[in-house]
Protein backbone atom coordinates (compact mmCIF):
# COMPACT_ATOMS: atom_id res chain seq x y z
CA UNK A 1 0.00 0.00 0.00
CA UNK A 2 1.40 3.39 -0.99
CA UNK A 3 1.68 6.41 1.28
CA UNK A 4 -1.43 8.09 -0.14
CA UNK A 5 -3.55 4.95 0.33
CA UNK A 6 -2.25 4.56 3.89
CA UNK A 7 -3.15 8.16 4.72
CA UNK A 8 -6.63 7.76 3.24
CA UNK A 9 -7.21 4.64 5.31
CA UNK A 10 -5.86 6.33 8.45
CA UNK A 11 -7.86 9.55 8.09
CA UNK A 12 -11.02 7.66 7.07
CA UNK A 13 -11.01 6.07 10.52
CA UNK A 14 -10.93 9.50 12.18
CA UNK A 15 -14.15 10.87 10.65
CA UNK A 16 -17.71 9.79 11.29
CA UNK A 17 -18.94 6.99 9.07
CA UNK A 18 -21.80 9.14 7.78
CA UNK A 19 -19.35 11.87 6.79
CA UNK A 20 -17.11 9.44 4.94
CA UNK A 21 -20.08 7.95 3.09
CA UNK A 22 -21.16 11.44 2.06
CA UNK A 23 -17.69 12.22 0.71
CA UNK A 24 -17.59 9.00 -1.30
CA UNK A 25 -21.06 9.68 -2.71
CA UNK A 26 -20.13 13.23 -3.73
CA UNK A 27 -16.86 12.08 -5.29
CA UNK A 28 -18.67 9.51 -7.41
CA UNK A 29 -20.56 12.40 -9.02
CA UNK A 30 -17.72 14.91 -9.34
CA UNK A 31 -16.53 15.86 -12.81
CA UNK A 32 -13.75 17.75 -14.54
CA UNK A 33 -15.20 17.15 -17.99
CA UNK A 34 -16.92 20.51 -17.56
CA UNK A 35 -15.33 23.52 -15.89
CA UNK A 36 -16.55 27.05 -15.24
CA UNK A 37 -14.68 30.29 -15.91
CA UNK A 38 -15.75 33.57 -14.28
CA UNK A 39 -14.29 36.57 -16.04
CA UNK A 40 -14.01 39.76 -14.00
CA UNK A 41 -17.21 39.33 -12.00
CA UNK A 42 -17.55 42.42 -9.81
CA UNK A 43 -20.50 41.47 -7.59
CA UNK A 44 -19.29 39.02 -4.88
CA UNK A 45 -22.76 37.61 -4.25
CA UNK A 46 -23.10 36.57 -7.90
CA UNK A 47 -19.70 34.87 -8.07
CA UNK A 48 -20.31 33.18 -4.73
CA UNK A 49 -23.67 31.92 -5.94
CA UNK A 50 -21.94 30.37 -8.95
CA UNK A 51 -19.52 28.54 -6.65
CA UNK A 52 -22.43 27.13 -4.67
CA UNK A 53 -24.09 26.03 -7.92
CA UNK A 54 -20.91 24.34 -9.12
CA UNK A 55 -20.65 22.32 -5.92
CA UNK A 56 -24.33 21.35 -6.10
CA UNK A 57 -23.99 20.07 -9.68
CA UNK A 58 -20.65 18.32 -9.13
CA UNK A 59 -18.32 20.69 -10.98
CA UNK A 60 -14.93 20.43 -9.27
CA UNK A 61 -12.92 23.26 -10.86
CA UNK A 62 -13.79 26.95 -11.00
CA UNK A 63 -11.49 29.39 -12.79
CA UNK A 64 -11.59 33.02 -11.70
CA UNK A 65 -10.14 35.73 -13.92
CA UNK A 66 -9.37 39.02 -12.15
CA UNK A 67 -8.54 41.88 -14.50
CA UNK A 68 -10.19 44.97 -13.04
CA UNK A 69 -12.21 43.29 -10.32
CA UNK A 70 -10.91 41.19 -7.45
CA UNK A 71 -13.07 38.25 -6.46
CA UNK A 72 -14.05 37.96 -2.80
CA UNK A 73 -16.13 35.13 -1.35
CA UNK A 74 -19.43 36.12 0.25
CA UNK A 75 -19.73 33.56 3.08
CA UNK A 76 -23.47 34.13 3.50
CA UNK A 77 -24.05 33.13 -0.13
CA UNK A 78 -21.41 30.47 -0.76
CA UNK A 79 -22.30 28.60 2.46
CA UNK A 80 -18.96 26.78 2.57
CA UNK A 81 -19.15 25.40 -0.98
CA UNK A 82 -15.72 26.84 -1.82
CA UNK A 83 -14.16 24.49 0.74
CA UNK A 84 -14.87 21.52 -1.54
CA UNK A 85 -13.94 23.11 -4.88
CA UNK A 86 -10.62 23.70 -6.59
CA UNK A 87 -10.29 27.41 -7.29
CA UNK A 88 -7.85 28.57 -9.97
CA UNK A 89 -7.21 32.31 -9.95
CA UNK A 90 -5.66 34.29 -12.78
CA UNK A 91 -4.58 37.71 -11.49
CA UNK A 92 -0.83 38.13 -11.91
CA UNK A 93 -0.53 39.48 -15.45
CA UNK A 94 -1.80 42.36 -17.54
CA UNK A 95 -3.83 39.95 -19.68
CA UNK A 96 -5.19 37.38 -17.26
CA UNK A 97 -7.98 36.33 -19.61
CA UNK A 98 -5.58 35.15 -22.30
CA UNK A 99 -3.47 33.33 -19.72
CA UNK A 100 -6.54 31.46 -18.46
CA UNK A 101 -7.65 30.57 -21.99
CA UNK A 102 -4.23 29.23 -22.95
CA UNK A 103 -3.89 27.18 -19.77
CA UNK A 104 -7.34 25.65 -20.19
CA UNK A 105 -6.67 24.82 -23.84
CA UNK A 106 -3.41 23.17 -22.83
CA UNK A 107 -5.46 21.00 -20.46
CA UNK A 108 -7.63 19.90 -23.38
CA UNK A 109 -10.65 22.14 -22.84
CA UNK A 110 -12.68 23.80 -25.54
CA UNK A 111 -13.39 27.44 -24.67
CA UNK A 112 -17.12 28.07 -24.86
CA UNK A 113 -18.30 31.67 -24.54
CA UNK A 114 -21.75 31.99 -23.01
CA UNK A 115 -23.05 34.90 -25.07
CA UNK A 116 -25.39 35.52 -28.02
CA UNK A 117 -23.31 35.24 -31.18
CA UNK A 118 -23.83 34.71 -34.90
CA UNK A 119 -22.59 31.11 -34.76
CA UNK A 120 -23.83 30.19 -31.30
CA UNK A 121 -25.59 27.00 -30.22
CA UNK A 122 -28.64 26.90 -28.03
CA UNK A 123 -28.05 25.23 -24.69
CA UNK A 124 -30.32 22.33 -25.66
CA UNK A 125 -28.28 21.73 -28.81
CA UNK A 126 -24.82 21.85 -27.24
CA UNK A 127 -22.69 18.83 -28.16
CA UNK A 128 -20.86 17.58 -25.08
CA UNK A 129 -19.38 14.68 -27.02
CA UNK A 130 -17.08 17.09 -28.89
CA UNK A 131 -14.78 17.15 -25.86
CA UNK A 132 -14.11 18.71 -22.48
CA UNK A 133 -15.55 22.21 -22.23
CA UNK A 134 -14.77 25.35 -20.24
CA UNK A 135 -17.81 27.62 -20.09
CA UNK A 136 -16.91 31.30 -19.72
CA UNK A 137 -19.34 33.63 -17.96
CA UNK A 138 -18.63 37.34 -18.22
CA UNK A 139 -19.33 40.48 -16.27
CA UNK A 140 -22.85 41.44 -15.29
CA UNK A 141 -23.00 44.49 -17.57
CA UNK A 142 -20.99 43.67 -20.71
CA UNK A 143 -20.69 39.87 -20.76
CA UNK A 144 -17.51 38.12 -21.86
CA UNK A 145 -14.64 40.21 -23.22
CA UNK A 146 -13.59 40.56 -26.83
CA UNK A 147 -10.52 38.45 -25.99
CA UNK A 148 -12.77 35.56 -25.00
CA UNK A 149 -14.84 35.96 -28.16
CA UNK A 150 -11.73 36.05 -30.35
CA UNK A 151 -10.28 32.89 -28.79
CA UNK A 152 -13.46 30.90 -28.22
CA UNK A 153 -13.91 27.49 -29.81
CA UNK A 154 -17.67 27.85 -29.64
CA UNK A 155 -20.55 29.99 -28.44
CA UNK A 156 -23.58 28.96 -26.43
CA UNK A 157 -26.70 30.82 -25.42
CA UNK A 158 -29.70 30.17 -23.23
CA UNK A 159 -32.86 30.93 -25.26
CA UNK A 160 -34.93 33.80 -23.84
CA UNK A 161 -38.39 34.95 -24.83
CA UNK A 162 -38.95 38.12 -22.82
CA UNK A 163 -37.97 41.78 -23.03
CA UNK A 164 -34.90 41.47 -20.82
CA UNK A 165 -31.64 41.05 -22.71
CA UNK A 166 -29.87 38.62 -20.40
CA UNK A 167 -30.03 36.54 -17.23
CA UNK A 168 -28.13 37.37 -14.08
CA UNK A 169 -24.73 35.58 -14.28
CA UNK A 170 -25.52 33.27 -11.36
CA UNK A 171 -28.87 32.35 -12.92
CA UNK A 172 -27.22 31.69 -16.28
CA UNK A 173 -24.69 29.37 -14.68
CA UNK A 174 -27.37 27.51 -12.73
CA UNK A 175 -29.56 26.94 -15.80
CA UNK A 176 -26.63 25.88 -17.99
CA UNK A 177 -25.03 23.56 -15.44
CA UNK A 178 -28.29 21.89 -14.53
CA UNK A 179 -28.93 20.94 -18.14
CA UNK A 180 -25.33 20.10 -19.06
CA UNK A 181 -24.63 17.90 -16.02
CA UNK A 182 -27.93 16.09 -16.51
CA UNK A 183 -26.94 15.32 -20.10
CA UNK A 184 -23.43 14.34 -19.03
CA UNK A 185 -24.58 11.86 -16.38
CA UNK A 186 -26.93 10.24 -18.84
CA UNK A 187 -24.22 9.78 -21.47
CA UNK A 188 -21.41 7.32 -22.06
CA UNK A 189 -18.80 10.07 -22.00
CA UNK A 190 -15.76 9.72 -19.67
CA UNK A 191 -16.97 12.40 -17.27
CA UNK A 192 -15.99 10.83 -13.95
CA UNK A 193 -12.79 11.54 -12.05
CA UNK A 194 -9.78 9.34 -12.65
CA UNK A 195 -8.68 7.07 -9.80
CA UNK A 196 -5.79 9.43 -9.02
CA UNK A 197 -8.05 12.51 -9.01
CA UNK A 198 -10.58 10.68 -6.83
CA UNK A 199 -7.95 9.68 -4.26
CA UNK A 200 -6.31 13.10 -4.22
CA UNK A 201 -9.61 14.83 -3.53
CA UNK A 202 -10.68 12.28 -0.93
CA UNK A 203 -7.45 12.76 1.01
CA UNK A 204 -7.74 16.53 0.74
CA UNK A 205 -11.36 16.51 1.96
CA UNK A 206 -10.54 14.17 4.82
CA UNK A 207 -7.79 16.53 5.97
CA UNK A 208 -10.18 19.48 5.79
CA UNK A 209 -12.64 17.60 7.99
CA UNK A 210 -10.16 16.90 10.78
CA UNK A 211 -8.74 19.50 13.14
CA UNK A 212 -4.95 19.81 13.17
CA UNK A 213 -4.76 17.29 10.33
CA UNK A 214 -1.32 18.55 9.31
CA UNK A 215 0.04 17.72 12.78
CA UNK A 216 -1.68 14.34 12.83
CA UNK A 217 -0.34 13.54 9.36
CA UNK A 218 3.21 14.42 10.36
CA UNK A 219 3.02 12.19 13.43
CA UNK A 220 1.55 9.33 11.41
CA UNK A 221 4.28 9.52 8.76
CA UNK A 222 6.98 9.69 11.43
CA UNK A 223 5.65 6.55 13.13
CA UNK A 224 5.39 4.66 9.86
CA UNK A 225 8.76 5.41 8.33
Amino acid sequence: MGEKAELIKFFSELVKEERLEQMLSVLSNRTRYITVVLEDIFQPQNASAVLRTCDCFGIQDVNVIENRNEYNVNPDVVRGADKWLDMHKYNKHSNNTLEAINELKNKGYRIIATTPHTNDQKLEEFDLSAGKSAFVFGTELTGVSEIVKANADGFMKIPMYGFTESFNVSVSAAIALHYLTYQLRNSNLPWKLTKEEYDDLLLNWLKKSIRRSHVIEKEFLTRNK
